[in-house]
Formats: structure tokens, sequence, C-alpha cells
């Protein structure tokens, strides 16, 4: 099971005054942990808590999984650094990253020795073992049941929790301090799946259930206080000691707070003032012009690897009609949804699934007028009527469903206007954002044209293409459901499962096939793709050391303030 990746929590709402002439560069500047002094309390804000449960095993947004890779580790580790040295994976408990064995299907870690958790318990690999038998006896992980039952023994796990035994799966030895994972298949991700907070490990005996504060961890931090009406406090785990700069190395902060309540204005105040240090919301819109004038040395922008995208329901009419599909992307004007999200300045339009910088990643635009060049340049209109009226489609109600968060909804009511143009009968379906995805994702409820977002949960191409179009994701009837467009294309899965299985030990020719499948699936317009977005940070002018990862974004416990 799988939410709509964590970083739609971050969703940038209401930029279209922003004015970032000055900031631009601002996040290429090189910076590292060394920049300034260790010490200090390192004051965040955010107009709530992180949304679920505070148990690492469930949490499945980047506002908590930025604290806690400061305070757990995985056996391994998306290196902390910024640019695309951020999306390399590195040693983390583990002493070194293993070779695969027996295609793909065994591999054996070397668990570092004299590593303590922060309840003083010192680190064994039998601890990994009962990590992973807790994943699934907790019942509520999000991805035990789609990411780690690849292990030997997980699918049984899956069907009783409670009973869970991994230990034909995970074989943990103590005295020569190896664990030993087994896999009912290759899987090219799996390393990737180790190194997120679901996979962090924790002492044997965590209790096996929802925990309100995370438990003790390896990090350089650790939690002393989680209460979602007030905050989240951070403090020095006196049981650390660094063995490795690039998977977890030493924090600056002292303290890491992260206060909740205040508004995005009073949050913007306060950072202004110098009472806080980061926003973690973005930024309102009647405050962005003045941030970036006044304070531009301290707004950093970075493109991320997201698509914001509408999908069609392939399976309800009209749009279970490819060219019907193909006729609103031709039509789209893709400039105009960048300039309702914020400007060019914080979006690029695409008309592919995957995004720029990313495995797997070639420009492709076939929805453009003048196509060839790989970009998009403008919508094509007479095209567009040209397919409607061959689809045989029109006149047909389209309800277009959305959230009720500004922006969203100024997508929304663009796509009712263009729909009406194309001599559809479309009208607005905007529901409260805790709703709306759980909604257009469950097949009951029929949904024809759905906004959506997507935010790499890791740095691979099936992570878009195969979770969010592949067969296999599409969950008739359920909540949790990502391929909400109902996409099921037999050759093309063929393809995924070609690519997924070459990626065990050739990634790069697996690469290869997976820009090929990104042409494929763009050529069936299963989505309308919109724009890849950008970020905005505000930080306080204390604020030294600023690093931008591509995984985790703002690297708390890299910067200085004092």
């Amino acid at each position: 099971m799988r939410h709509r990746s964590l970083f739609q929590l971050l969703t940038l709402i209401g930029l279209a005054a922003l004015v970032l002439t000055a900031c631009g560069g601002s996040s290429k500047k090189k910076s590292s942990a060394s920049s300034g002094n260790s010490g200090g309390t390192l004051m965040t804000v955010a107009k709530g808590a992180p949304s679920g449960s505070p148990d690492p095993q469930i949490n499945y947004t980047l506002q908590e999984w930025q604290l806690l890779i400061i305070t757990h580790d995985g056996l391994l580790g998306f290196k902390r650094a910024s640019g695309t040295e951020g999306t390399k994976l590195v040693p983390d408990l583990a002493t070194a990253i293993p070779k695969p064995q027996d295609g793909g299907k065994t591999f054996v870690f070397h668990i570092r020795k004299g590593i303590k958790f922060s309840d003083g318990k010192e680190l064994k690999p039998s601890d990994v073992t009962y990590t992973f038998e807790r994943l699934f006896k907790i019942g509520q992980s999000p991805n035990a049941g789609t990411w780690y039952n690849v292990i030997v023994g997980g699918d049984a796990c899956v069907k009783t929790p409670a009973t869970c035994d991994l230990s034909k799966g995970v074989i943990a030895d103590d005295a020569a301090g190896t664990v030993t994972f087994h896999l009912t298949k290759g899987d090219p991700e799996f390393f990737d799946k180790l190194a997120v907070p679901f996979a962090f490990i924790l002492p044997t005996g965590t209790p096996n259930k929802e925990l309100q504060l995370p438990p003790a961890g390896t990090g350089p931090y650790k939690f002393v206080q989680y209460n979602p009406n007030k905050q989240i406090k951070l403090v020095r785990n006196t049981n650390f000691k660094e063995w490795s700069k690039d998977a977890q190395p030493n924090g600056n902060p002292d303290v890491i707070i992260q206060k909740f309540g205040l508004s995005a204005e009073a949050e913007v105040t306060q950072v202004e003032n110098g009472q806080a240090d980061w926003v973690f919301d973005t930024p309102p819109s009647d405050r962005l012009n003045e941030i970036s004038t006044k304070y531009a040395n301290q707004v950093h922008v970075n493109p991320l690897t997201a698509v914001w995208y509408w999908a069609f329901n392939v399976r309800v009419p009209p749009f279970n009609n490819l060219q019907a599909r193909q006729a609103v992307n031709f039509a789209t004007d893709r400039n105009a949804l960048v300039k309702i999200y914020g400007g060019p300045k914080l979006a690029v339009p695409t008309c592919q699934i995957l995004p720029p910088n990313f495995p797997g990643y070639k420009p492709y635009c076939p929805y453009t007028k003048n196509p060839g060049s790989g970009k998009w340049t403008a919508p094509d209109m007479a095209k567009a009527k040209q397919l409607v009226a061959a689809s045989g489609t029109k006149g047909a109600s389209v309800k277009v469903n959305t959230d009720t968060v500004e922006t969203d909804k100024a997508l929304g009511l663009y796509f009712v206007g263009l729909l009406n143009k194309l001599g559809y009968k479309a009208s607005l379906q905007a529901l409260s954002p805790d709703i709306q995805y759980p909604y257009c994702q469950n097949s009951k409820n029929q949904v024809q044209f759905c906004w959506s977002s997507w935010y790499q949960d890791y740095p691979a191409a099936s992570d878009f293409l195969n979770i969010l179009l592949g067969c296999s994701s599409f969950i008739p009837n359920s909540n949790a459901s990502p391929n909400i467009a109902e996409f099921c294309d037999k050759p093309i899965q063929a393809q995924m499962d070609q690519a997924l299985q070459q990626g065990i030990t050739d990634p790069s020719g697996a690469n290869t096939k997976w820009q090929a499948i990104d042409k494929a699936v763009t050529d069936q317009a299963p989505w309308v793709s919109l724009f890849n977005p950008k970020f905005v940070d505000f930080l306080s002018k204390r604020v030294k050391g600023y690093q931008f990862s591509p995984q985790w974004y703002f690297l708390l416990a890299q910067a200085s303030v004092k």
C-alpha cells in the first residue's frame, strides 16, 4: 500500500506573486557542514505536526523523515550531500554495499561494531531481524506489503502480521556480525528501500504497536518530545560517534525544535525577525516578493524530482478513448498552468512521466505545436478539436476532481474551461485535501479526471512509471491504489518487468529501457502531465552551511546557527 508520495505534503500554495530574480542561483553555492560552528538551537516552524502516526515504521511524510534521518539509520543511506551526490547510496550501519548473490536474491550485510542506540544498547545484527518483523507486526506500515514482502516470509507476514516470522528471510548472526537477506525474487530497488525510514533499525524489544514517540535510534540526535499540538524536540544523542560522514555526519546544532500552530504569515515574520530559523511551509504569496527582495540571500530555490499531473480514468467514458485523452493533452496550455502555480521561476512545463535529471529521463513531448525538440512550446487547439471530433466523445459530461487548496482548485477551474471549449460538459468537484486523493484512488467512485502529483520516494524510474502506471498498482475498490488512471497496458508492463529484472545487475542498461517505457506510456496519454516544480526555502540570516539534498531536501543537522 502506498500513499501519494511523502513529498506531496510540500504542495506549494499560492505562489502567483513570486519574484525571485535574486534567488535562483543561491542553492548552487557550495556549502558544507563545516560552515559555521556547532552548538546552539535550530528553531524551525510549521503550521502543524507531520500527518499520521509519529512511529517511524508508519509515518510517510517528508516533514518527519527530515528528522528521522538524523535520529535513526538504515543498513544503507543516501549520501548527505547536495546535488546529484545526494542520490548516491552509501553504507550506513553496514560496512559496505554487498554484491548480489543468487541472481539478486541474496545479500550479506556486515554490521558495524561499537554502534549504540540512544538508550545505550549496542547495535546487533539480531536487531535487524527484529526491526523487519516489527515492520509487519504493527500492521499499519504503508509499504510493508508492497516494498518489503519480497523478503522470504514477507507475504505470510502480510496475511498474519501478529505471527510474522522472517527467520528464513532475514538471518542474523550476532557472533559473525552479519545479516543475510533472502528475497523471493530480485528487486532492483531493494537497496533504496533499505535507505528510507521504514527500514531504519530499532532496538530489539521495541513494542510491536504504534508508538507516539519514535524509539531509540543510532543517529546523532534523539527525540525527547513529540507533542502534535506544540512541538517536536531533538537533542544530541550522547552515545553517538561518527562512523561515516557520507552516511551520518555529526550534526551542528545541539538542539533542533519544530514548533507548531503558527500561520504561514507568522512563520515568515518570525524568520525575518530572527525568532525562527526556517519555515517548513511555503511562504504565502503576499510575502514572496518581500522576502525575495529584502532577504534575497536567505531564499533558496531548488528543482524537485517531481511531477504535477491530471490523471484520466482510462476505463471510464469519455477518456477510455485514446484520441480524447490525446486531444486534451494537445489543448493544454502548460504555460498558463505554470503561471497559476507561480511562474517559470518555480516550475517547468512537461509532457512526460519522468522528471528531468532522473534515471531513465530523456526529453519527450509529442503534445505540442511543432514537436520534435522534446520540449513543450505551445498548445495546438486545432489538432485537439480534430481529435475530439474523431473520438466521437464530444458532448460527454466530465467531472473534474481536485482539492480545495487554492492553487489546486485554480488548476481544476482551468480544465473545466478547457474541456468546455473542446465541446465537453465539464464541472468542478473540489474535495477537502484529506479525502480527495483516497477518493480518486478508489475505482468505485469512477472519477473521470483527477488532479495529483508525485515526488520521488527514491531515485528510480520505476518509482514513477511502475508505481503510478503499472498494472499491479491498480487495486480495484481500494483507497490505496496509486494508479489512479487505472492504466494497464500489458505489452508496456512486460517492458517494465524486463527493465526491473535487468536493473538488478545492469542499472545503466535498465535506464535505457525506462527511457523507451516513458515514451510509450506518454504516447498512451493516461495523464496530462503539467510541470516539474521547484521548491523555496526561507532561512534566518544566522543559518550557515545550507545544503539541499534531492532526496531529503534541507539537511537540517548540517546547518549551523552559532
